[in-house]
């Protein structure tokens, strides 16, 4: 770059929004939502907030809705990139963190590869955040010395799948399933075909951290058809293992 271009150019802040309440969103995070000239944000996460931004700040929704509308990844880069070039300040707001499948990294390369100066911001992630929030710890003396976070993005058996589900089930881990609402019922099944105990617990959290949240309870053998009859749409999140268990008592504590 040259010296002309190095002083006109701005600069991306990637913020982890965490799983959707705005009063879980950090500090930092806020901080530097409200210093923005530029805000690309997905549909996720604390949008809320939006509606608290001044007015010279423009806010580009770049959201993906499951089966519906999508900006591509490309085009995401691209309006980052020719923003900071500008020289603005463009903060990247995403739901949970951005560095646990939400495209975080493959962002910071693009804006690197560009010349432009990248600054990261953690959220408060939904794997741990809403399975806490609905009583189920991540991991608990005697129960569980592990968690496995897993994308359901893509069913068993697919080409662009990389886990191993035999692995898994074996593996003793709490196993948090996101953006597994579509493909519930093909993961749960193949976790049980690779041995994983048809009782196992398990819990469905929708809309975490928002007023409309909602908990199902169930086992490994049961939460999809639990999910599937009570029309459960993303975002969803899964956790399978025995933490799972806490919730029903959580919910009897606290009623």
């Amino acid at each position: 770059m040259t010296a002309e271009a190095e002083a006109i150019t701005g600069q991306v802040v990637l913020v982890g929004g965490g799983p959707g309440d705005p009063g879980l969103m950090t500090v930092a995070g806020r901080e530097a939502l409200f210093a923005a000239d530029v805000v690309v944000t997905d549909r996720l996460g604390p949008v809320a907030v939006l509606e608290e931004l001044d007015a010279r700040i423009e806010v580009i929704d770049v959201g993906k809705i499951p089966f519906g509308r999508a900006t591509p990844q490309e085009e995401i880069n691209r309006i980052l990139v020719g923003h900071a070039r500008r020289g603005r300040t463009v903060v990247r707001l995403k739901g949970g963190d951005s560095f646990l499948f939400g495209r975080g990294g493959e962002e910071y390369l693009a804006c690197t590869a560009a010349g432009v100066p990248v600054r990261v911001i953690p959220g408060v992630t939904s794997a741990l955040a809403v399975p806490a929030l609905a009583g189920v710890p991540a991991t608990h003396r005697g129960l569980s010395q592990g968690v496995s976070v897993i994308s359901g993005h893509v069913p068993p058996g697919s080409p662009q799948s990389t886990l191993d589900y035999g692995a898994l089930a074996r593996s003793g881990t709490t196993l948090v399933l996101l953006m597994a609402v579509t493909n519930l019922e093909a993961i749960t099944a193949e976790l049980l075909v690779q041995g994983l105990p048809a009782d196992t617990p398990a819990v469905t959290v929708a809309d975490g951290s928002m007023p409309t949240q909602r908990i199902l309870h169930g086992t490994a053998a049961t939460i999809a058809a639990a999910c599937a009859e009570a029309g459960i749409e993303p975002p969803a999140i899964t956790v399978i293992g025995a933490v799972a268990g806490f919730s029903e008592h959580f919910a009897a504590g606290a009623s």
